[in-house]
């Protein structure tokens, strides 16, 4: 009966007995429940509907009008409230309404209240304090889970006042009201997936300021910066609307020939990924594999042997074991597999992530721990197989240190690492359809940051640039373009915007094109309210995703806390190139925040050139003078130009008083 349901409804509801939900609540959700399991309990009462981001433990911006939007039946008249403020409107045509609620100091918990009709909604646990967005690709994607030390960091990340909220990967070319999230209190249990640049920061900022921090995370690996451009921002860019109608036009197209090959090839690995694996001639103990070629794991296969390759393929590693391993359970160590894998050992089956027929794909950044049973284990050569399946960007065994990647008896023991030479063999290769990708310019803002847009905020922090490696001075238009989108599309001024100046990595074309791209993100700071991170000191040339987030968060924090918030933290950013003067056989370089300039390692400064009127650079001798640097070279008698860390693998150790590394530049251009 009616009566029971609302009884047990009440019982088994922690909202109800803590006194959060109306009579009239409890009926809907009843009533919802009811129409759910097909049945009809009583009349549907008027729909009220809020987009994802305003959810139960949301973080609201404080000290500034606060703006509410969502949906209900064209011309209800919709009622929201929020502490002792109330305020009404009545829903357009075609259902939207949209209200602003005066500022509220931080603080908290409270709850949101709407009414529209007979409808209502409640939204509990809300507190007030500081919102900040992240986007970028893969590096600020990159989880806590996958960082440094994050074994402790998780379990230490008891912050009930730190709200996370991620969106779902989408694609659209038009723009969305909509995305796919939900908000989430910070602590061991949620901490791992979430984006450890973002959560870096947020810790940093919640420990200076106490006052409760929200963090929505909005990135996605290996994405261009156009694709995550408002449509009117981009066609600044474009000179124009023409070629960017020209882009939709081919955006949209789907060429039959492709599409169809693109099915056969999926089809051909969803057979594969069907049959009886443990059968299966390729992940079997006895197969001969020796005429496979060999890759050096971990990599990215795309730098090993298959270029532009997409789909599946087959990795082996053949592995001795003591005799006294024979027979016990032990984990396999994996790190990160990009995106999806099925793993065995001796041919049997232990364990796997993702699924591709359902395109459960988004398992690039995890890593992979298996219990080998004991009956698999035996002593001498013993065999790992491992299917990896990637649908876009880079694949492989690629995301993890050599050291994540170890075989150990469960119970304890010396670990056994499986890095190294690896055996592959390519299988089916997926043809990819144009409108699959996410590098389309606007399709991502279109999907995951228009929907945000007017949501209330403190500021933006983005980690992106690796994708749009080699497009040089282009680079800085298009941050312009974003920044100068997103601030005008928030109606909320020029507000805070603080970026990471990419890491240095073996891209293997040019040497130069990153050092490119690291000049246009310095002169972005020529825009109004912007901070860069510089990180030349903390990542790995060798692999794009350094694990040393920690610094990346808080160098970015850092700024915000100098700038936004006016305090005193001793300095926020690391030299940056101020001007040159030519002296005697030398040039002098000033610097910014050039207080206590000196070497990191206490060796000679490294990665100066300088060049005379031919521009042929030469290795400099460079010489700490006071807040400015002597360089000259007994090669060049008149250097007219110089240049710092104008290489894509420079690691140099200037740094300031506050150990903040030097930003690369170049005096002439």
């Amino acid at each position: 009966s009616l009566d029971d349901s609302i009884r047990h409804y009440k019982l088994d509801n922690p909202l109800v007995n803590s006194g959060k939900m109306s009579c009239r609540g409890i009926r809907t959700a009843v009533a919802s429940a009811a129409l759910l399991l097909g049945g009809v309990l009583f009349p549907a009462e008027a729909e009220v509907r809020l987009p994802a981001i305003f959810g139960d433990h949301m973080v609201l911006q404080r000290d500034a009008p606060l703006t509410v939007w969502g949906w209900a039946d064209p011309g209800e008249l919709v009622r929201v409230s929020l502490k002792a403020d109330h305020v009404k409107t009545r829903a357009d045509g075609e259902g939207a309404w949209r209200v602003t609620l005066p500022e509220q100091r931080a603080g908290g918990p409270f709850d949101l209240h709407i009414w529209a009709g007979d409808g209502s909604l409640v939204v509990g646990d809300v507190l007030i304090g500081e919102v900040w967005i992240a986007s970028g690709q893969s590096n600020m994607e990159w989880p806590v889970r996958a960082a440094n030390d994050a074994e402790a960091e998780i379990a230490a990340a008891d912050h009930p006042r730190i709200r996370l909220f991620s969106v779902k990967h989408a694609i659209s070319f038009e723009p969305l009201d909509d995305v796919e999230g939900s908000w989430q209190v910070c602590s061991p249990a949620t901490v791992a997936p979430f984006s450890a640049v973002a959560y870096y920061f947020g810790r940093r900022l919640h420990t200076e300021l106490d006052v409760p921090i929200g963090l929505i995370n909005s990135s996605w690996g290996g994405t261009i910066i156009e694709a995550w451009t408002d449509r009117e921002s981009m066609a600044t860019v474009f000179d124009g609307g023409p070629r960017l109608a020209r882009l939709d036009i081919a955006s949209a197209r789907e060429d039959s020939v492709t599409v169809a090959a693109r099915r056969r090839a999926e089809a051909d690995i969803t057979s594969l990924i069907n049959i009886d694996v443990a059968a299966r001639r390729m992940a079997s103990f006895d197969l001969d594999d020796r005429d496979w070629p060999r890759m050096e794991i971990p990599n990215q296969w795309e730098q090993a042997g298959l270029a532009d390759f997409d789909g599946l393929v087959w990795f082996r590693r053949s592995i001795d074991l003591p005799a006294s391993w024979a027979g016990r359970e032990l984990t396999l160590h994996l790190g990160p597999v990009d995106e999806i894998d099925i793993t065995w050992f001796n041919g049997t089956r232990v364990g796997g992530t993702g699924d591709f027929a359902s395109r459960d794909v988004q398992h690039w950044n995890e890593a992979r721990h298996y219990p080998v049973p004991a009956a698999a284990v035996r002593g001498g050569r013993n065999v790992i197989a491992v299917l990896a399946i990637d649908t876009a960007g880079a694949g492989g065994l690629w995301g993890a240190d050599p050291a994540q990647m170890y075989l150990e008896v469960t119970a304890g023991g010396d670990p056994l690492s499986v890095a190294g030479a690896w055996r592959y063999q390519p299988g089916p290769r997926l043809v990819p359809v144009p409108t699959a990708t996410p590098n389309r310019p606007t399709v991502l803002y279109n999907a995951m940051i228009h929907p945000l847009v007017t949501f209330g905020l403190r500021g933006a922090i983005w980690y992106q640039g690796e994708s749009n490696v080699g497009e040089g001075g282009r680079y800085l238009d298009r941050m312009k373009a974003l920044i100068g989108g997103w601030r005008g599309l928030w109606g909320m001024g020029e507000f805070p915007f603080y970026y990471v100046q990419i890491a240095p990595y073996k891209y293997g074309a040019d040497p130069h094109f990153l050092p490119e791209i690291w000049e246009a993100q310095s002169d972005a700071l020529g825009i109004g309210n912007t901070g860069m991170a510089v990180i030349t000191d903390v990542g790995n040339v060798d692999n794009i995703h350094p694990t040393n987030k920690q610094d990346v968060g808080r160098r970015l924090a850092l700024w915000a806390l100098a700038q936004t918030y006016g305090r005193n933290v001793g300095g926020h950013s690391g030299p940056l190139f101020k001007r040159a003067q030519a002296v005697d056989g030398a040039l002098r370089l000033y610097f910014k925040h050039a207080d206590g300039l000196q070497s990191s390692d206490g060796g000679p400064l490294t990665w100066f050139e300088v060049a005379g009127d031919d521009n042929a650079f030469h290795a400099a001798k460079a010489r700490i003078d006071g807040a400015s640097i002597l360089v000259s070279s007994p090669e060049v008698g008149s250097p007219k130009a110089a240049r710092f860390a104008w290489h894509e693998t420079a690691e140099p150790n200037l740094v300031n008083g506050q150990r903040l590394p030097a930003s690369p530049f170049r005096t002439r251009r």
